[in-house]
């Protein structure tokens, strides 16, 4: 069990935090290129699942080694859906607080899908993910809102940079215990197997 430590697994899991500040602006940038806006249900659903698709693969591209392939639809289906009900449930509106709300509501659709992938990994705990998610997004929208306007006004589909750190310095610490819990679990299995 000793070689299923926790900070062991946060070092092993270093590429989460960098794919997530690479996949976030990017994903952001050319699902707002493709689209131009999150300004109606049509450009949501299609900007979410352009952004959920660069995201999904960045964020799995960092875990491919616990969390199967199934990581990058979920992201992609669950930021579609998050991020069209939640800019329909703020008007699509830009003021901070509906900015923060549409988050919130994105992540619960990508937080959702995201913790099936893991509960189908076997991985314990999933629905940690799923709840966490939700204030995560929220979090990281609230940070953009300070840091880089110009994310908010052209009405991308997701945070910036900014948003982008924090969101993926949390996310990293709660992913590395989910993922050590599995290795016990794993190890412990095994070792009652032999």
């Amino acid at each position: 069990m000793e070689s299923h430590g926790y900070w062991t697994t946060v070092r092993q899991m270093w590429l989460w935090p960098v794919a997530i500040l690479v996949g976030f602006p990017i994903g952001g940038f050319v699902a707002d290129l493709v689209v131009d806006g999150v300004d109606s249900v049509g450009a949501a659903l299609a900007e979410g699942l352009i952004a959920g698709a660069i995201i999904g693969a960045a964020q799995w591209f960092a875990v491919r080694k616990w969390i199967s392939w199934l990581w990058i639809p979920a992201t992609c289906v669950g930021l579609a859906l998050g991020l069209t009900a939640g800019a329909a449930l703020v008007d699509y509106g830009i003021d901070r607080g509906d900015i923060v709300l549409m988050a919130a509501v994105t992540g619960v659709g990508v937080g959702v899908l995201q913790a099936l992938v893991l509960a189908r990994n076997m991985i314990p705990g999933a629905l940690w993910w799923g709840l966490a998610n939700p204030p995560a997004w929220a979090l990281g929208w609230f940070i953009t809102s300070y840091v880089i306007t110009r994310n908010i006004g052209e009405r991308f589909p997701v945070f910036g940079a900014g948003g982008a750190v924090v969101f993926g310095l949390l996310t990293w610490l709660l992913l590395a215990a989910l993922v050590r819990g599995a290795l016990i679990a794993r190890a412990a299995t095994s070792e009652a197997v032999q």
